[in-house]
């Protein structure tokens, strides 16, 4: 394991620490009812330029997965990106937690599903045989380091819409999607037909602290139920909330972005600069991935590297930069591949 294997490995920023250690003082209503969690929701409702309804949880897999289940019916369709987390990562859970929804996914060569392949494959509707075409979900940034652009998010939303489909964003690294595109948070999500958002911060300088986010007040139905049901309405709901309190507020969490986000393209350049290196994808957020050739692979690794190909795709390695990554890192490695 190394700085560079995944931004889940490092700790927390210091100003969520310091959240964790003030919300500790004195006794707080449970279950959501405290100040922390009331101040959550009128500074991501600022933050987005709407009112929204929001619901901590403490990781992202649960929150991916509860939102879709509010949005698919157990005999509903996902459509998703084949290197999708929620496809590759989060062990049926969205299934599970939909209580039997398919998955259909889409391949591409930059791991973001598109407005034409979308609309070939909603398909069945009424069909009393089939799965029925219910939800869009698109990941933001992508698994593969990219990210959607505006144009982009409109056009898959408004074709998931023209067929009654609704569309959820996977953002278990929006802020990075945030920072790369320099946008507004309303204007990538709801102002592009986003309905319901799995705010990520784990990744991002946040202990664990994930949030699902409705732009919609009509669409939480049932969902403070299987919110309980689940086990992610936590009785001292106040620290998940504390830290994403935190975390959005004095740009702490563009901040954090803007750095991994820094750090990827210094590293992605000077990768690049080896000859027999290649970029498997555009680097647009905090992940990079590359082809090695087996010798800078058997360099890193004899430093500790821990370098393989990606199971994400097989065939390139991927290193992600985080919050408190420094060009010194970056540094040390290519100054290791130099060596090969």
């Amino acid at each position: 394991m190394t700085i560079f294997s995944s931004d889940n490995v490092t700790g927390a920023c210091p100003e969520v620490m310091d959240a964790i250690v003030s919300a500790n003082e004195g006794i707080a209503e449970s279950y959501g009812n405290d100040k922390w969690s009331s101040k959550l929701q009128t500074k991501l409702s600022e933050i987005f330029e709407t009112d929204v309804v929001v619901f901590p949880a403490v990781t992202g897999t649960a929150s991916n997965a509860l939102a879709l289940s509010v949005l698919t019916p157990v005999f509903g369709k996902i459509y998703c990106h084949e290197l999708s987390h929620i496809n590759t990562d989060e062990c049926g859970a969205p299934e599970f937690f939909s209580g039997g929804a398919k998955l259909v996914t889409m391949k591409s060569e930059d791991g973001k599903i598109n407005t034409n392949d979308l609309s070939k494959n909603i398909r069945g509707t009424g069909n009393v045989h089939l799965s029925q075409p219910a939800t869009v979900c698109m990941t933001q940034a992508c698994e593969t380091g990219t990210v959607y652009q505006l144009e982009e998010i409109q056009s898959i939303a408004e074709t998931a819409h023209e067929h009654g489909l609704r569309v959820h964003m996977d953002g278990a690294r929006f802020a990075n999607a945030i920072a790369s595109l320099n946008v507004s948070p309303a204007e990538m999500t709801w102002k592009s037909g986003i309905d319901v958002l799995s705010f990520g911060g784990t990744k991002n300088g946040c202990l664990t602290a994930e949030a699902v986010v409705f732009f919609k007040p009509e669409l939480v139905g049932n969902f403070p139920y299987l919110h309980k049901r689940s086990g992610q309405l936590l009785s001292k709901m106040r620290f998940v909330s504390a830290q994403l309190e935190a975390y959005v507020s004095n740009d702490v969490w563009l901040r954090n972005a803007r750095n991994a986000n820094a750090m990827a393209k210094l590293l992605s350049e000077g990768l690049a600069n080896f000859p027999d290196i290649k970029l498997a994808y555009p680097t647009q957020s905090n992940e990079v991935f590359v082809h090695l050739p087996s010798s800078a692979i058997d360099l890193l690794n004899a430093e500790e590297y821990n370098v393989s190909e990606d199971e994400l795709d097989g065939k390139s390695v991927r290193f992600v930069t985080a919050w408190n990554t420094v060009s010194d890192d970056i540094d040390k490695l290519i100054s290791t591949i130099s060596n090969k």
